[in-house]
């Protein structure tokens, strides 16, 4: 007798079904629903996702040789028009609150994990991902002159390197556009690159006491208040307290910044980096914005181990719902990686839990020892037959 249910009806048990529900009924997903359900819809994406399923067709043939291994998972193999429809009609918001849902219950692992800078504030990072579509099968998400694409703007937090928020736009929408959308918290740190610089956001977060790090660009109208004394032979170059003085933005950001210089011994290059935070080392604030680059790694390891460069459907709200399907199961992979003790990469979690996902093991033990053998579970004694002569 088995003991265990499946690796991925393990996974499933992250969503209780009484709050996803209450969600779909909070989304009114379900309205003038036959039949399938947003429970089934949900089951079959994730199944997209984990098991990289590149069409319809492989879902749904993916789930029906699976038949006799889903009625613990509580659904059935659905049809190909009939997922096809639930996932350009049904409202993609539900998978939102979905991965908010899962990310409060994953928090608090990651908020456990080793620091690598010793201050106390939590460091965020902020970038965006273009995410090319073909223009003739998805004419709304016009990009270029024969070019479509949306962008998946993206806050990391650092702690557990976890998707923080996110914001899937037309591709044509700028990132200063998006950039006020997302929620700045008093005494965080946030890194971004030059395509979110706008000044009345700088002014916002310095209002707020939010700290940020960016690169400055070669053009910026500033005027040198004071400067700081740097050690000497170090990479910092200079460090300097400057105002902006040109007649709009000296408006949008009067507040008093800091731009720190320091050159790259190794690239040969030299950077200025343009912040609000005053207590900082310039070396810190260098080591920041070097930081920023998991982002970008995590940009890559999304695109390579999940199903967001091709999709299965394609009206805007099929893409979105498959983009926010990805992200969730991104958070089912950082969550494992975290809590496990095998040290495993996530190309690797990924690729091995695609092969296993029905496979009757118990989660956290395959986690922590993937190649190990399953334990031997004794049945108990074997009833002997009656010997009646």
């Amino acid at each position: 007798m088995r003991k265990y249910s499946s690796l991925f009806s393990q996974l499933l048990a992250f969503f209780p079904r009484t709050e996803f529900e209450s969600m779909v009924k909070a989304h009114q997903a379900q309205r003038c629903a036959k039949g399938f359900t947003c429970w089934q819809q949900f089951v079959s994406m994730l199944f997209c996702q984990l098991a990289r399923a590149c069409t319809l067709s492989e879902i749904t043939n993916g789930l029906a040789t699976c038949e006799g291994k889903l009625r613990h998972l509580g659904i059935a193999a659905p049809k190909k028009s009939t997922l096809s429809y639930a996932n350009g009609h049904r409202p993609w918001e539900l998978y939102q609150s979905v991965f908010f849902s899962l990310l409060s219950r994953t928090r608090s692992l990651a908020n456990c994990s080793k620091r690598k800078f010793r201050f106390k504030a939590k460091l965020y990072s902020i970038d965006m991902t273009v995410i090319d579509l073909c223009l003739s099968m998805y004419p709304w998400a016009h990009f270029r002159r024969a070019k479509g694409a949306v962008k998946l703007h993206l806050r990391l937090d650092h702690d557990g390197y976890l998707p923080d928020f996110a914001i899937v736009t037309h591709g044509k929408t700028h990132e200063t556009k998006v950039a006020p959308q997302f929620p700045f918290h008093p005494g965080s740190i946030t890194v971004f690159d030059k395509g979110y610089i706008d000044f009345a956001l700088f002014g916002r977060l310095c209002e707020m006491e939010a700290f940020f790090v960016t690169r400055a660009k070669a053009n910026f109208d500033y005027a040198v208040v004071s400067e700081r004394k740097v050690a000497p032979n170090s990479a910092v170059r200079c460090d300097q307290m400057v105002r902006f003085q040109g007649p709009l933005t000296s408006k949008k950001c009067p507040h008093l910044l800091r731009i720190v210089t320091f050159y790259d011994e190794q690239g040969k290059r030299e950077f200025k980096f343009l912040t609000n935070n005053h207590s900082l080392a310039p070396s810190t604030i260098a080591a920041i914005y070097k930081e920023r680059w998991a982002i970008e790694a995590f940009f890559r390891a999304l695109k390579q181990n999940l199903k967001i460069k091709t999709f299965v459907g394609t009206t805007a709200t099929a893409v979105k719902t498959q983009i926010w399907t990805a992200l969730i199961s991104m958070l089912l992979l950082k969550y494992l990686q975290l809590k496990s003790t095998f040290g495993w990469s996530l190309s690797n979690l990924s690729a091995l839990l695609r092969f296993n996902l029905f496979t009757y093991r118990d989660l956290w033990a395959w986690v922590d020892k993937p190649y190990g053998t399953p334990p031997f579970h004794d049945p108990g004694p074997i009833q002997t037959s009656l010997n009646l002569a």
